[in-house]
């Protein structure tokens, strides 16, 4: 039996078929990854970093609105939202979680979710801290960078004492939110019984204790201030560098941004350099790597930047052998 059919019921069938292969193509495409940002600073302030982070997945192959999306939940400095923001985004599955800015968004994301995998970005040792028991072998569903910016307030007073070599007080501006609250301030301590010098502690958490910190500063009369790294003190960058200025306080800070800012000095790791590689390892992730296979990062790089505009502003001559020291020169 030959079964006949016509050209419009032909057209009609094809034009079916053809408007069902979109929708089956569609339904066999993979799903885009999601990577959950949990930032323990400010938008505003973190945002280079954030764009070094994204730089570091889209050099391994993952643009955000391409092929990954990105959900970003931001701290603000207050590290008290983070456990509900890193809840958050278990809640929403993501794929990968990133916590930066400090190992407080760690604990947070660590506490939230024992399967998930969380590259780090950690200030403090990670070790001594106890997010992992070994740098090169993490174990769990952890791994990350360690900017190692949390040591360095030892040597910080020493190039602050080459920068205000006059200053018989200096003031030490701590977090005591920080994990490693505690090693900070006996380096600190140590380091100035060793050196014979006389330093005055100051504690902030808070903007109106910024504010406080400062009047104590100017009414001790010290001659310089070490402001310790912090995920806090970052996200006010501006206002510290502005109440520096304001008192006429020489001060070092942890990472060049508050130099470009107008602070007078910085010793640290770069913290761009650290955001792009927690990008990298979050790309490796999400190709498939285990946590427990990724070595923690260690940043190897210390920069040393000075702004002659702000020295001049407070009346101070920079040595030259200070300055060939320095690996950047803001004029």
């Amino acid at each position: 039996m030959t079964v006949t059919i016509g050209r419009r019921e032909l057209l009609a069938a094809l034009g079916g078929a053809a408007a069902a292969w979109p929708l089956a193509a569609r339904a066999q495409q993979p799903t885009m990854p999601v990577i959950g940002f949990l930032g323990g600073g400010s938008p505003g302030p973190f945002a280079h970093l954030a764009a070094a982070f994204r730089r570091g997945l889209a050099e391994n192959g993952y643009v955000e609105g391409q092929n990954v999306a990105i959900e970003y939940r931001w701290a603000e400095g207050q590290s008290d939202r983070l456990p509900s923001l890193a809840a958050d985004l278990v809640h929403r599955q993501v794929a990968v979680i990133a916590a930066t800015g400090g190992s407080q968004a760690t604990r947070a994301a660590a506490a939230a979710t024992a399967t998930i995998p969380i590259v780090f970005s950690s200030g403090a040792d990670p070790v001594k801290v106890g997010l992992v028991a070994n740098l090169n072998r993490p174990s769990g569903n952890l791994t990350g960078v360690h900017l190692l910016i949390g040591a360095l307030d030892p040597k910080k007073l020493g190039l602050l004492h080459d920068l205000v070599p006059h200053a018989t007080l200096i003031g030490v501006l701590l977090n005591p939110n920080v994990e490693d609250f505690q090693i900070r301030l006996a380096d600190v301590q140590n380091a100035v019984r060793d050196a014979g010098q006389q330093i005055h502690i100051l504690y902030a958490r808070t903007e109106h204790e910024l504010d406080t910190a400062f009047v104590t500063l100017s009414q001790i009369r010290a001659g310089a201030l070490l402001v310790s790294a912090d995920v806090f003190f970052n996200s006010r960058r501006d206002q510290i560098v502005a109440l520096a200025a304001r008192y006429a306080i020489p001060a070092i800070y942890e990472g060049r941004e508050y130099v470009m800012a107008g602070g007078l000095a910085s010793y640290g790791t770069s913290l761009t350099q650290g955001y792009h590689q927690v990008g990298v390892y979050t790309a490796r992730i999400l190709k498939g790597a285990k946590p427990a296979e990724l070595p923690v990062f260690q940043l190897t790089k210390f920069e040393f930047v000075i702004n002659l505009k702000t020295a001049k502003t407070l009346a101070l001559k920079i040595s030259d052998n200070l300055l060939s020291l320095a690996d950047e020169v803001i004029e």
